[in-house]
């Protein structure tokens, strides 16, 4: 892959997860990394985990970037405005990579009632956390991509097919955020930014690890449990599949689509963390598609 010296991304929704895996990859590839989330040192969000944005921006130095962290509401435009205002101010006006990984759902997500049995105020404010949240950023951001001429923007999701995700506000915000990458790269293209949706698989967020009781070094322990977590991935492989599509000097033939990691992987060569290449989609052709049914088509 390909490096990113010199590169501005700005990575939002960078605290844990995949936006972390993102942020320290870019930062692994040379980039300076603006780390933006609710969770810091000084005051945590409502999801009152402990990851900070100041420990992932520290992650991407030691990776070999830059990371800059900057606590950020993204639901608040005021907030976001300063932002975009800040990057312009200290980088000259250049951003080269902005990745929407906003989510922060899962407490909020309802996985047993259908629409009619859930509280609405609930689910609003999910599509709110989960979708708005991108299209503030981008408002925001967007115009220093384009008055570079160039540039990329992730619009990161769950999925990369029109498969039902098995709760009412869940699956709309997943669909939705693809369908923003659509729109932004309809937008974009004249303007020489491409935006295309990521997918990554069974991802072993910091969540999932505490969910199974385990931690990224002992991971493997928790298969006896669930075997297809045998088949997860960890932040660092969405991370590398950011990288490599900022690296590429033809991300524009790709702009429009919705991606995934297990495609991605072997077009560019990326590994996880391990060593390993999981592919999710060929773990649930063949163990998942009898009870589940296939993924789909890419949208």
């Amino acid at each position: 892959m390909g490096t990113l010296t010199d590169r501005v991304a700005l990575v939002a929704g960078a605290t844990r997860g995949g936006g972390r895996g993102i942020a320290v990859q870019l930062g692994a590839a040379g980039a300076t990394v603006y780390v933006t989330g609710r969770s810091s040192r000084s005051e945590r969000s409502d999801l009152d985990r402990p990851e900070t944005i100041e420990e992932t921006a520290e992650r991407v130095t030691a990776a070999g970037g830059t990371g800059i962290p900057v606590r950020v509401d993204h639901s608040r435009p005021d907030e976001v405005r300063a932002l975009a205002d800040r990057i312009a101010a200290e980088q000259d006006g250049r951003l080269d990579v902005l990745v929407n990984s906003v989510w922060g759902g899962d407490p909020l997500t309802d996985w047993e009632h259908p629409l009619w049995e859930q509280d609405l105020g609930t689910g609003l404010r999910l599509l709110r956390q989960a979708v708005e949240t991108h299209v503030i950023t981008s408002r925001f951001a967007l115009p220093l991509l384009v008055a570079r001429g160039r540039g990329l923007v992730v619009e990161v999701t769950d999925g990369n097919t029109a498969r039902y995700r098995g709760s009412f506000f869940y699956d709309l915000a997943k669909s939705s955020v693809i369908r923003l990458a659509v729109a932004q790269a309809a937008e974009l293209r004249p303007h020489g930014v491409a935006a295309v949706a990521l997918t990554p698989g069974f991802l072993r967020s910091e969540a999932v690890l505490d969910h199974f009781g385990v931690t990224e070094d002992n991971w493997r322990d928790a298969v006896a449990r669930d075997p297809h977590f045998a088949h997860s991935e960890s932040p660092a492989y969405v991370g590398r599949a950011v990288a490599a599509l900022a690296a590429d000097p033809g991300v524009m033939a790709k702009t429009g689509r919705a991606l995934a990691t297990w495609g991605l992987y072997a077009e560019y060569g990326f590994t996880d963390a391990d060593g390993t290449r999981p592919d999710f989609a060929a773990h649930w052709a063949d163990a998942l598609v009898d009870e589940y049914g296939p993924l789909g088509d890419p949208l």
